[in-house]
């Protein structure tokens, strides 16, 4: 059956290559991107059924004006595959004070998903790109208060978007369905290459496990699970993301930020 599927951060890395897969597949892409040009290349190369929408996700107004069109556009939405993210940038502060790991990582997808719920049916699914790297989220980083170096902006932000997965899973005991997945640890995307200097392994490994996720039946029944596909199996993730206390405080950031 043919499915919508929209996949931020397409128009290149493990993004780039699902998008690719499922077109071919022929299933109807949403393809996301901060760049015009980039995405317009990527309409043009990617054969099948595709449609583009431009944000930057660093802006969440923009963010909520991405999942206003999507819903203008498009009466239902079977996937979102929240892919986008950063490690590194030449500023890693937004023009609000935030970091922006925290923002393009954890926030952006939070605001998209919720604003995006009302066209998702029950049967539909989030997929939310969490990583191998986790740490327990420094509430006072995530408000913009201090200052984090890249590893550890990125490891907390994936964490958070591991712990608000959980969380919206709780809210919506008949579905849709939502997971965090690690997708694989250094992959040969744009954001390796950039961050650790080195080439990576193949593309397709988080691809792959990607279009698992958003159709296939392993993931039926595991909202708001982890699945690290470093082991090939659902996991615990870091142990902070079993404190009630600190899931607590971290989900109070997110809709104090959102607000």
């Amino acid at each position: 059956m043919t499915k919508t599927i929209l996949i931020t951060g397409a128009t290149d890395g493990i993004g780039r290559l699902t998008a690719e897969k499922l077109a071919a597949a022929g299933h109807h892409v949403l393809l996301h991107g901060r760049s015009t040009a980039k995405l317009e290349t990527a309409a043009r190369e990617i054969s099948g059924r595709v449609a583009t929408h431009a944000a930057d996700l660093s802006d969440l107004a923009q963010t909520a004006a991405l999942a206003e069109a999507i819903r203008a556009d498009h009466g239902t939405l079977d996937v979102v595959i929240n892919n986008a993210g950063v490690l590194k940038a030449p500023e890693t502060r937004t023009a609000e004070g935030l970091d922006l790991r925290f923002v393009v990582n954890t926030l952006a997808p939070y605001v998209l998903t919720r604003r995006l719920l009302p066209i998702i049916p029950q049967t539909g699914r989030i997929v939310n790109l969490s990583s191998a790297a986790q740490a327990p989220v420094e509430i006072a980083a995530m408000m913009g208060e201090t200052r984090l170096d890249d590893m550890a902006a990125y490891a907390q932000s994936k964490l958070a978007i591991t712990i608000w997965t959980r969380a919206l899973a709780d809210t919506l005991s008949g579905g849709p369905l939502v997971v965090a997945v690690n997708p694989g640890s250094l992959l040969a995307s744009k954001m390796v290459k950039e961050g650790f200097g080195v080439a990576g392994s193949d593309l397709s490994i988080g691809a792959d496990i990607l279009i698992e996720a958003s159709l296939g039946e392993r993931f039926a029944g595991m909202s708001g699970r982890y699945f690290d596909n470093d082991a090939g199996a659902f996991a615990a993730p870091h142990r902070a993301a079993d404190n009630p206390e600190h899931r607590k405080a971290v989900m109070q950031a997110i809709e104090t930020l959102i607000a």
